[in-house]
C-alpha cells in the first residue's frame, strides 16, 4: 500500500529509498552494483573512529612526543586536529559527491585522469599494506602475550605465531560478512572511549585527590624538558607528530561508500564526527595521563610509558585490563583496514587496473563481499609483515612509512579536487563547504606539503623515503607495461566526474 498524506513514512522505507538512491550512483558511474548496503551512519562513525583510534595512537606515540618536547608535546594534539578537521572537510566533500567504493582513487581517477588515480591509488595500498602488520606484531602481539605474564622480548617466536593469528582473524571476519566487522567497530567505540578516556580520567582524580604522592602539579602540562635538546621548532614540529601519526585513516568510511545505505549523509557526517569526536577526547586523555606521571625521566625511558603511569597509580589487575582494551583497539583497527583494503582493491580491478583483475574484482553471491581481493592482500599483508620479522631495521622504516602516506594521499586528493571544484558542484551532496571551499583547500595543500617534510626530511624518515620510493617504482613499472596500453584502448579507468551528474 502506497503512502498518503495522513501516513508516517516506514523508516524501512526510507531505507530502500536510500539504498536504491545509493545503487542509482553506482550505475551511473558505470558499475553493476554487487555489495550489500547495510551500513548506516554510527557504523560509518564507527569505521571512521575505530582507524584512528586514539587508543592505540596515543599507547604507541605518547613516548615519541615526550622523548622530543616533553609533557608539553600534548599541546601539538589540539594544533594538528584541527589541521585534519580540515582534511576531513575535503574527504567529506568528496565522499558525499563521489560515493564510490576505492575512495581516494575513484575521486582523483574521476577528477583528473585514470594516470593520476592509479598513482593515488597505489599510495592507498601501501599504507593499507604496511600499517596492519606494525600494529600487530611490534604493538598488540607483545601485549597479548604479556597478558600472560610471559616475557615478549624472551619469547620472539610466540610473539610471532600471535601476531599471524591476529593478523588472519580480520581477513575471516570481512569475509564472513561486512555486517560482522560493522560489529566489531561498533564495540571498538566503546572500548575506545573506556580503554583510553575513562582510564585517563580515573588517573587525573586519583592525582588530583592525592592517592599517592607525585612530584609534579599542574606546571608539569607546560613542562618542555626534552632529552634531544634540539631547537624549539625542530623539538615541536617533531613532537607534533603524536597527532599526525593517530589522526589519520578516517576516510576509509568513504571506501566503504558502497556497502553504506545513503552514503551521501551517512559519509560526511561519519567522517567528521569521528575526527571531531576524536580530537576531543582524545585531548582529554592525554591530559589525564600526563598529569598523573609519576617520574619524567622513568616515562621517558620506557618502551610503554602509558602503562608506566597506570602501573603507579592502579592495582596489577586494572592494568591487565587497560591492556585487554588496548589490544581489542588494535585488532579493530584490523578489522577496519583489511575490508576497506579489500573495497580500494576491488575497484582498481573491475576498472582493470590491476594485473589479475578478474580474479580480484569476484564478490561472493552469498556473503555479496569481495572475497579474492580480501583472501589475496591478507596474504600479501602477512608477508609484509613477516618481511618486517626477519630484517630487525626494516620495520622502523614500514612504520615510518605509514605515517606520511596519508598525508602523501591527502595532498593528491585535494590537488585533484581543486583542478575540478566547479565541476563536482553540479553533483548532489549532503555536505557542502560553500565559501570556504577555496580557503579550506589552500590550507589543505600548504598543512599537507608542511607534514610531509618533517615526516621525510629528517635522518630518522628516510628510510620510509627509500620504502615509498620502491613502492612507487613498482606502480610504474605496471604502469608503463601493461597499464599504459590497457588506458589506451579504453580496455581499463573510468569516465570523468561529470557523468556523474544527475
Amino acid at each position: 500500500m502506497s503512502s498518503t498524506a495522513s501516513e508516517p513514512v516506514r523508516p524501512a522505507a526510507i531505507g530502500e529509498a536510500a539504498a536504491d538512491q545509493g545503487e542509482a550512483i553506482v550505475a551511473r558511474a558505470g558499475y553493476k552494483p554487487e555489495l550489500r548496503r547495510s551500513l548506516r551512519f554510527f557504523s560509518m562513525f564507527s569505521i571512521s573512529f575505530s582507524i584512528i583510534s586514539i587508543t592505540t595512537g596515543i599507547f604507541l606515540n605518547y613516548g615519541f612526543g615526550l622523548a622530543n618536547w616533553g609533557p608539553a608535546s600534548i599541546w601539538t594534539w589540539p594544533v594538528v586536529g584541527v589541521g585534519n578537521l580540515l582534511i576531513a572537510f575535503i574527504v567529506a566533500e568528496l565522499g558525499t559527491r563521489i560515493p564510490l567504493a576505492g575512495y581516494a582513487y575513484q575521486w582523483s581517477a574521476r577528477l583528473v585522469n585514470p594516470t593520476y588515480g592509479w598513482f593515488v591509488g597505489v599510495f592507498g595500498l601501501l599504507y593499507m599494506t604496511v600499517g596492519g602488520g606494525a600494529i600487530m606484531l611490534l604493538g598488540a602481539a607483545p601485549l597479548l602475550v604479556s597478558e600472560f605474564s610471559v616475557d615478549p622480548a624472551a619469547n620472539p617466536h610466540l610473539v610471532l605465531a600471535v601476531a599471524i593469528v591476529l593478523m588472519i582473524l580480520p581477513t575471516l571476519v570481512n569475509i564472513i560478512s561486512v555486517q560482522v566487522a560493522a560489529r566489531v567497530n561498533n564495540i571498538a567505540v566503546f572500548t575506545e572511549i573506556v580503554g583510553t578516556v575513562v582510564f585517563a580520567v580515573t588517573l587525573f582524580f586519583l592525582w588530583l585527590g592525592g592517592s599517592k604522592p607525585s612530584p609534579y602539579g599542574w606546571s608539569v602540562l607546560a613542562s618542555t624538558a626534552s632529552p634531544g635538546h634540539n631547537p624549539l621548532y625542530y623539538s615541536f614540529a617533531l613532537a607534533s607528530m603524536l597527532g599526525a601519526f593517530t589522526l589519520v585513516g578516517f576516510e576509509l568510511a568513504a571506501d566503504m561508500s558502497e556497502d553504506a545505505v545513503n552514503p551521501r549523509r551517512s559519509v560526511p557526517r561519519g567522517v567528521i564526527w569521528a575526527v571531531a569526536g576524536s580530537v576531543v577526547l582524545g585531548m582529554v586523555a592525554l591530559i589525564g595521563f600526563t598529569v598523573a606521571i609519576p617520574s619524567i625521566k622513568a616515562v621517558e625511558s620506557s618502551g610503554a610509558p602509558l602503562l608506566v603511569i597506570a602501573g603507579y597509580w592502579l592495582p596489577s589487575w586494572l592494568v591487565k585490563v587497560f591492556i585487554a582494551f588496548v589490544i581489542f583497539s588494535m585488532f579493530a583497527i584490523l578489522v577496519v583496514g583489511a575490508g576497506a583494503q579489500a573495497r580500494l582493491v576491488y575497484s582498481l580491478a573491475r576498472d582493470n587496473m590491476l594485473p589479475f583483475s578478474g580474479v580480484l574484482r569476484r564478490v561472493h553471491a552469498g556473503t555479496r563481499t569481495p572475497v579474492a581481493a580480501l583472501v589475496v592482500f591478507g596474504v600479501i599483508d602477512l608477508g609484509v609483515m613477516l618481511y618486517g620479522y626477519f630484517q630487525a631495521s626494516a620495520y622502523g622504516t614500514l612504520v615510518g612509512a605509514t605515517a606520511i602516506i596519508p598525508y602523501i594521499i591527502y595532498f593528491l586528493i585535494t590537488l585533484a579536487y581543486a583542478v575540478k571544484r566547479r565541476a563536482t558542484d553540479t553533483l548532489p551532496g549532503a555536505f557542502t563547504l560553500g565559501p570556504w571551499a577555496w580557503p579550506v583547500i589552500a590550507f589543505v595543500l600548504a598543512y599537507t606539503a608542511v607534514i610531509m617534510v618533517i615526516l621525510s626530511a629528517p635522518a630518522i624518515f628516510h628510510g620510509s623515503d627509500k620504502f615509498i620510493g620502491y613502492g612507487f617504482g613498482l606502480a610504474l613499472l605496471w604502469y608503463v607495461v601493461a597499464l599504459y596500453w590497457r588506458l589506451r584502448r579504453g580496455e581499463a579507468g573510468v569516465k570523468p566526474v561529470e557523468s556523474l551528474t544527475e
